[in-house]
């Protein structure tokens, strides 16, 4: 499945006959199955020319979920990974879409745990384990913490406030987690 959202779309953006124009800050967010697992990744596109507050955006985000992957291990908190994300955010001065984020993977497409937030959540205390797979993906703006449902009743935007989102599907080690869809 392949959802593509530009700019002001959060996520799930259906692909149609939009034509992507110079400026526009494109996601594309990818699941794939193989032997009966599966993985999902996904990227912001800033399309030239890039405003500097894109650029700013989408560095930053990168870098968010870097940060949660270098603090994603076995033994750690579930909180460890939003809180990661949280710091980056501030950092940027961007704000976090507070109503996606990560979710476990493997035999479906989301499994437990069903949320794996972008903020700190200190109740999320459940440890990560060694085998754990799961995603990673801020979404980060530079107005909203929330989105809507679109008019086509799948797409979630947001009012007026650019996205974006970078994700990968880690298997959770004792160190460094394996990176599945790193390229």
């Amino acid at each position: 499945m392949t959802c593509i959202s530009i700019n002001d779309e959060a996520a799930l953006g259906i692909p149609g006959k939009r034509v992507v124009q110079p400026g526009d800050l494109v996601n594309i967010d990818v699941s794939a199955e193989l032997d009966g697992y599966f993985a999902d990744t996904g990227a912001s596109i800033p399309v030239p020319p890039v405003a500097p507050l894109t650029q700013r955006l989408c560095d930053c985000t990168h870098a968010a979920l870097d940060r949660a992957i270098a603090s994603a291990h076995a033994g750690q908190p579930l909180y460890v990974i939003g809180k990661a994300v949280e710091k980056e955010a501030k950092r940027g001065n961007f704000h976090i879409v507070r109503d996606l984020g990560g979710h476990g993977v493997g035999r479906s497409l989301h499994e437990s745990p069903r949320s794996v937030p972008n903020y700190y959540e200190p109740r999320l205390n459940a440890v990560l384990t060694e085998g754990m797979v799961l995603t990673i993906e801020p979404f980060l703006s530079t107005r909203a913490t929330h989105t809507i449902q679109g008019k086509d009743g799948w797409t979630l935007r947001t009012p007026n406030s650019l996205v974006a989102q970078y994700e990968h599907t880690i298997v959770i080690t004792r160190e460094k987690p394996v990176l599945v869809t790193a390229v």
